[in-house]
Parts: structure tokens; sequence; C-alpha cells
């Protein structure tokens, strides 16, 4: 997992407490200055195969910049803590307290530029540091793992040094090997592997006996799993000795697709155990969807076969996230639900707009394209204006902008609201451009994502919606 703590200043104070497999309630809390009103919120990932993110918690920060986060928890995860569009990352323990102090938000400093792609750090910083705690033995090991990575670049890659790996290996031993939390041992012997892998001083299946035969599978770890998605990329297809000569087609058409899939995958050796070839099933087929040629409902549907049947709980949990990526913003899905304002600082729901086709548009004032786009909607207005919602949604920073410039435009008489601090909406939407449309039908369910431009075949689109 990549190092996002490097550059952080913290202030965290924690309090432990024995933990057990029944959930204990740790509490993020702190201090935001100038993120007073704004909304504050902590999410992870729902499995570390997918990375599919899951909300857990989130507030309004007090008019004091205070804000307190509880959240239930059975293992060690870890969390995004977010507002809006800056973020930080780090792993929480159950049952312990996270006081953190976060550096001020400066609105003066924010740009009008596409947010999600120039999105900011939170800058956290750490009181009564206790160099035990997991976060900063992390972040010790990860810069001096870093350091070695950059000093030995080339002769890991180049020429294979095992020696170097050898002499890093027993560095942390020296450093590291009298910490008791297992998580973070873990943590570092999958790092260690994936230097290994790198400079492939292992065969194939040398390395798979050395970290997957005979060990459990470590889906909470996610060094374990990135070690695991990185080994078994392409696995099924093209790294096997026995499968990359398989062809799937005909499985995949078969009348029993999962259970044929696995019988085959169990010639390889490295695959017997069933729990695990399981999950390399999960992820050849996460990758074969994305592959031209397959056919995505036979794979779909061996992946709701595990999600609906499997005998293994963690398994069907990343069936059951892989198949919510794999469906998310697909024609016939629920389109994500939301609340804004509108001009006049009503809230109005996405729900409410139900009963006719929805056209939204995600767009900003100083992106010229949304201007020319919405310029031409217009006539599209006038001829729909009856049979389909029109919603433009700003992503202007300030909802004093959005309103300055439809007043300026007297015939721009549809739906607008303003992101305002609900930036959620943009990633639940998967906004990377202005101006994005998207077409719902009536009753809610994504039609078209994205959608044709005004300037291009929208009206055509439009068209074939009220036909059917």
């Amino acid at each position: 997992m990549k190092n996002t703590w490097v550059g952080w200043i913290f202030i965290l104070m924690t309090i432990f407490v024995p933990v057990s497999l029944v959930a204990q309630q740790s509490i993020i809390s702190g201090s935001v200055p100038g993120a007073e009103g704004k909304t504050i919120e902590l999410t992870t990932a729902g499995d570390y195969l997918t990375y599919w993110e899951k909300p857990l918690v989130k507030t309004v920060v007090d008019f004091q910049g205070q804000f307190t986060l509880p959240v239930n928890i059975t293992k060690t995860i870890f969390v995004n803590l977010s507002i809006g569009f800056r973020k930080t990352g780090f792993f929480i323990e159950p049952g312990c307290s996270y006081s953190l102090k976060i550096a001020p938000i400066s609105d003066q400093l924010e740009k009008e530029v596409d947010v999600l792609l120039e999105s900011e750090a939170l800058l956290v910083e750490l009181a009564n540091p206790d160099p035990d705690e997991l976060n900063m033995r992390i972040l010790w090991f990860n810069e001096k793992y870093d350091e070695f990575l950059l000093k030995n670049q080339n002769a890991l890659i180049r020429d294979r040094d095992k020696a170097k790996i050898d002499t890093f290996r027993l560095f942390t031993q020296t450093e590291f090997g009298t910490h008791t939390n297992l998580f973070f041992q873990d943590y570092i012997t999958y790092k260690i592997a994936s230097l290994e892998q790198l400079a492939q001083v292992y065969g194939q299946a040398q390395l798979a006996r050395r970290y997957f035969s005979g060990k459990p599978i470590l889906y909470d770890n996610p060094e374990y799993m990135d070690f695991f998605s990185n080994f078994f990329t392409r696995y099924i297809t093209i790294t096997s000795k026995v499968l990359h000569k398989v062809d799937y087609q005909p499985i995949l058409k078969g009348a029993q697709p999962y259970n044929s899939l696995m019988k085959t995958l169990a010639t390889d050796t490295i695959l017997k155990n069933e729990q695990f070839r399981e999950l390399v099933l999960l992820k050849g087929m996460m990758e074969l969807y994305r592959t031209p040629d397959y056919d995505k409902k036979a794979i779909f549907s061996v992946i709701t076969t595990i999600r609906d049947q499997g005998k293994f709980a963690e398994n069907r949990l990343i069936a059951a996230d892989m198949t919510d990526q794999l469906l998310h913003l697909k024609p016939g899905t629920p389109a994500p639900l939301f609340t804004l304002q509108d001009r006049n600082k009503r809230s109005i729901s996405l729900k409410s707009l139900q009963g006719k086709p929805i056209l939204l548009c995600f767009w900003t004032t100083f992106c010229q394209d949304c201007l020319t786009e919405m310029d031409i909607m217009k006539s599209l207005y006038s001829k729909y204006r009856d049979k389909v919602n029109f919603v433009s949604i700003s992503v202007d920073k300030e909802f004093v902008k959005m309103l300055y410039f439809i007043n300026l435009k007297k015939d721009y008489v549809w739906t607008f609201l303003h992101i305002g601090d609900e930036t959620q909406v943009l990633k639940n939407y998967d906004v990377k451009f202005y101006p994005l449309f998207i077409l719902l039908d009536k009753s809610g369910n994504i039609y078209n994502y994205p959608a044709d431009l005004p300037s291009k075949s929208l009206d055509l689109t439009l068209e074939k919606i009220l036909q059917e």
C-alpha cells in the first residue's frame, strides 16, 4: 500500500483497549479551523481487492471548528478522513480514541479548477506521539522502505540483488522485531514480499510457497492483498504455466461456469486450497470482465454465484463489492440520490424529480465548453420542457457565482442546483470532466452515462427515451 503518511504532520492521541471480535467503538475527534459548518466524513474500503469505498460516519464541523466521529469496528482498518476534496488517511484500531488537530483550511487558497483532479491533503498534527502506536510504526517503516527502494532500485530491477533485500529484512527485524502488533508484522512481511517480486529473486512457485501456501488469507491487511493482487494479475490467462493454455470462452458459456472454472483452476498446484482458489477466481473474473471479446453477462454470473452461494464469507463480501463496482452507473441501475439547493436556496432532491426522464448536467462557470453546451441546451429545454426535467448542477466553489451567472441569463429558466458542500455527489457520479451530461429514466435509473452533448445527438436520445 502506498505511504499516504509521508509529509503529514499529525496530532493523535491513542487509548488502547484489548481487541476482540465484538465491535468496539473507536472515536476520531479534533479541530479544523476554517471548516466550520462543513461536512467531515470517514470512509473505508469495503475490501482490499476492489477498494470499493464505503461510508462509515459523517458529521458537520461545529461553529468552534470541533468534530467527533464515533465508529464501531471489529478489526484494524484503513480510513480516509475527508472534508470536501481534501483528505488524509490512517489506520484505526478497535476501541481506540484519536484526537486530531487539522491545519486551518483557507478558502482563499482554493482555485477554481477541477477539484476532482487536484484534491489537496488534509494536514494533521500528532501531539504526544507514542512511537509504538501503529500509524507511527508504519510511517517510520515506510520511510525506511522508500529510502531503501530509491537507493537500490537499479540493484533490484537490473541486478536482481537478493542480498540487498536480505540486508533490509535483517534491518527491519532489528528495528521492529520486538513490536508485538501482528498486523504491523504482517504489513512488513508482505511489503518485503513485494520487493522480492519486483526483483524477481524467486520464481513464481517459490514465491507462492513462501507467502501463500499453508498460510492464512489476510483479507484485512492491505499489504497482503496488494501483494496478492500483483502476484495474480493476468495469472489465469497469461502467467500460470498451466492455466494460460485454457480457453475460458466455452467454460463461461457452459451450464455451470463457476463449478467448471473452480475445477479447472484446481489443476494449478498453487491453487489447491479451495478458499484461496476462489479468491484467485474472483481476481481473474474482474480482469476478464474488462477484457474485450469475453461474455460479460457470463462473467458476472460467476461473480454473483460467489456473492450469493459462496461458502466463504470474505469472498462473498468481495464478490458483493465487485458487483456493486461493475454495475456502478450502468444502464438500468439506480442513480445515486442527492439533495441540493436551487437558486432560491430551496432543497431539491433527485427523488422529487422522478416521474419524467431527468437530464443532469454537471458544469462550472469557468468552463467554456459548459457555457457553449448550455446555450445549445436552451432549444432542447423549449422542445421538451413538459416531458423531461432539466437539471444543471453547478460545481463552482461559491453559490453566488452560479447565481450571478444565471441571473444574467434570463432564458436559463430550468432547474439549477449548487453542489455546495455535497462533494460526495461528484464522487458518486464519477465526475471527471465538465460538462458531463447524464440521462436518467423516469424511475431515476441510469439511461445514458455519459449522455451525448446537446451539440451532438442528445436530441435524438431524448426522442428515443420518450418513445419507450
